[in-house]
């Protein structure tokens, strides 16, 4: 139930669906690591957004990614 409506307000706010949200999540549990993979979810995220990501920081996005360059605490992004 939790789950249902964390999706419903995540789709009120963005437009996004729960399938789409679901198929990068499976996407992603794969493997995170694959570097064609990574570009696949970077360019859907995009269009999802309705941003455009330059070859220049998809690239970086890239390299975070495979080099284990992404913060594990959600607050050092920040």
């Amino acid at each position: 139930m939790f789950k249902d409506s964390l999706f419903n307000n995540i789709e009120k706010k963005t437009s996004v669906k729960k399938d789409t949200i679901l198929s990068l999540a499976s996407k992603l549990q794969k493997n995170i690591k694959d570097e064609k993979t990574i570009r696949e979810i970077i360019n859907e995220l995009g269009n999802i957004t309705g941003k455009t990501v330059s070859k220049e920081k998809e690239d970086k996005i890239v390299n975070a990614i495979i080099n284990d360059k992404v913060p594990k605490n959600i607050d050092k992004m920040f």
